[in-house]
Parts: C-alpha cells; sequence; structure tokens
C-alpha cells in the first residue's frame, strides 16, 4: 500500500511540475506564471540588456558584429537602446520571392532625426533578431517558450522555430527575407486597402484622423465589414500601445494610406503573454477595456492557440489576429457576421 502510494505521489508531482512549466489564463485575465517580460529578460540581464543606462551599445559590453568595432557614434541616444544597429545603417531588406515589399533603412543621420520610427521600431528589433548580423550574440535561435515548455501541448511540432530573420530563405531573395513578413514604408494602409489615398472615404474600413503629420486616431468605419468584424474581436494591433498607433507615418506625410508598419505593430517587446488593451483606443469591439488576454510569442494582440478551437460557432484568436489586416478573409467580408472570437 505504502508503495503504491508512493508511485501515486510521484505521477501527481510529475504532473504538477509539468502544469508549473506553462501559463495560464482566461479572456478576463488571472494569467499566472513567469515574468512577462519573459525572453526579453536577456538571461538575467533585463530591462539593461536592450536599455542599456550608461554609454549606449558600450555600456552593454559588445555590439552585433563579432570582433568588430561598433560605428553608431549616437548609439543608446534613442530609448537608451544598447545594442549596436550600425550594421543595419542603408540595408535593404527584400521581403517576399516576388519582390513585392523592399525596405530600404536609413542611414544614421535619418534613422536618428527623420526616421525614428524605422529605427524604433524595425532597426532595434533587428539588432537582436536579423540572421546575418546578430547571429551568434545572445539569441540562441530557437523559441524560448519553446525551450522552457511553455507552449500549449501538442499545437506545435518539435522542430525549433526560428527568431532569426532572413537566415533561412534566399530563393533568389538577395536579402533572405523571402518568408518573412512584410514591414517598413511599402507595407502600408494603402497596400492593405484599409484606407485609401488622402483618407476620408466612407467605403474606406477604417477611418484615420490625422494631426498635421500624426495620427491622432483609428477607428473602423461605421456601416462597413471592419465595423462587423472589429464588434466581434477587436484592431489590437493596428491600435497599437498606449503611446503611439500600431501603424507609423512615414516623415512628413500627412496621407494615412500611407502609414506602415513595423516589428512593433504585431508584437510588444515588453510583454511576452499577456494582451491588455491600452486605455482609450478600441471603443465598441470585443476587446473589453480593463481585460487581459492570453498571447504567445509577444504578440501585441489576443492570440491564443492553447485556447483550440472548440466551437465551430466560434472564430479563433489566431486566426482573427490576422483579419486584423487581411479583412478580405475575414467571416464577415463572406457576410458571416454573427461568429464571436474564442479567446
Amino acid at each position: 500500500m505504502r508503495k503504491t502510494m508512493l508511485v501515486i505521489f510521484a505521477v501527481m508531482l510529475a504532473v504538477s511540475v509539468a502544469a508549473a512549466q506553462t501559463y495560464s489564463g482566461n479572456s478576463k485575465g488571472g494569467q499566472t506564471g513567469i515574468d512577462v517580460l519573459g525572453a526579453h529578460n536577456n538571461g538575467g540581464r533585463g530591462c539593461a540588456g536592450c536599455h542599456a543606462p550608461h554609454s549606449g551599445a558600450a555600456g552593454g559590453g559588445g555590439n552585433a558584429v563579432t570582433g568588430g568595432k561598433y560605428t553608431d557614434t549616437l548609439s543608446g541616444s534613442n530609448a537608451l537602446f544598447g545594442q549596436d544597429v550600425s550594421p543595419l545603417f542603408g540595408v535593404t531588406l527584400t521581403f517576399t520571392t516576388d519582390g513585392g515589399y523592399v525596405e530600404a533603412l536609413p542611414g544614421q543621420a535619418a534613422a536618428y532625426t527623420t526616421n525614428t520610427s524605422e529605427l524604433r521600431g524595425i532597426m532595434m528589433c533587428l539588432a537582436c533578431h536579423d540572421g546575418v548580423i546578430a547571429k551568434g550574440q545572445m539569441m540562441q535561435g530557437t523559441s524560448w517558450e519553446q525551450s522552457n515548455n511553455l507552449l500549449p501541448a501538442g499545437v506545435y511540432g518539435p522542430n525549433g522555430i526560428p527568431t532569426l530573420l532572413g537566415n533561412d530563405n534566399g530563393n533568389g531573395n538577395t536579402s533572405g527575407y523571402g518568408n518573412d513578413h512584410p514591414v517598413g514604408t511599402q507595407a502600408t494602409l494603402g497596400k492593405l486597402r484599409l484606407v485609401s489615398a488622402g483618407g476620408g472615404k466612407a467605403t474606406d474600413p477604417l477611418t484615420v484622423t490625422m494631426s498635421g503629420t500624426s495620427i491622432a486616431s483609428i477607428v473602423p468605419t461605421p456601416g462597413t465589414t471592419y465595423a462587423n468584424f472589429a464588434a466581434n474581436y477587436g484592431y489590437p494591433s493596428i491600435a497599437g500601445s498606449p503611446w503611439e498607433w500600431g501603424f507609423a507615418m512615414p516623415n512628413g506625410s500627412t496621407d494615412p494610406s500611407t502609414a506602415f508598419m513595423t516589428c512593433t505593430t504585431c508584437h510588444n517587446q515588453h510583454v511576452m503573454y499577456v494582451y491588455a488593451p491600452p486605455r482609450g483606443k478600441q471603443a465598441g469591439t470585443a476587446i473589453a477595456a480593463g481585460s487581459a488576454y492570453p498571447t504567445y510569442f509577444f504578440v501585441n494582440a489576443p492570440y491564443n492557440p492553447g485556447a483550440g478551437n472548440t466551437s465551430p460557432t466560434l472564430a479563433a484568436s489566431t486566426t482573427q489576429f490576422c483579419r486584423q489586416c487581411h479583412i478580405g478573409e475575414a467571416n464577415e467580408s463572406a457576410g458571416v457576421n454573427n461568429v464571436k472570437t474564442q479567446f
């Protein structure tokens, strides 16, 4: 009997350890488990892994190019960013194999003055996530959540999920970004047909109000398919963060159709597994103010593969996330307006 109890205890202990390796949550909050910064605790370096409080990249003790000397004389002067971005100055990234989206990253002078959105929303991310200049530094190249058994069981395969971009697909694409989602000044609201040139049309899925060259507000246009979609999900990645919208304006432009996507449109680098909607944005959507929703991979939206899709009358949040921009593939575009979201 004692032996049987010992076996039962061992099994229960194994189950409890396995359960402790993940985090849990529901659509109204209650996320628990680990520090929300997760992978971006940088192996214990914490915030200083990205934001050096003194001396820029030198304060981090290194730079992106092994054995090289950093050349960014303005390093650390924007967001106290402590990784070396100098190898990215002037680099051209070609997304998709047909060359449909090309992003010419700015040089140093423009990056720190007129093109700060590209600096903060793309280059700072690629300082660690580019598979050419950052390979072999602190990045291990595979998903931290996967390595730490934090992903939902049975949802992903056994192979490593890459975290370095431009590292695994050439296929005639000179920058190696042929299988990575486009970002940059050509990945715009206009290209997505969410806002027409100049904006302001009643048929536009989104209505963008400008204040000079800055975005003042973004709302679904009443009576449109997008408004129906937002009522069933929302537009969290487009709504962005409390301090900025998810799409950035090119320097000097007053045309909302030119607002462009960055890495931080889809990802919140500061919170790995909880999405909390920014105050005052997304009124009238299915995303309730003051709530918190499960997410994965630092996705800046409710994005929960762990919820599965247990009801045919609900759309998975992982699917709805993509439909924020690809509204043509939404239920509502097919006239199906009564499918809510399984968060």
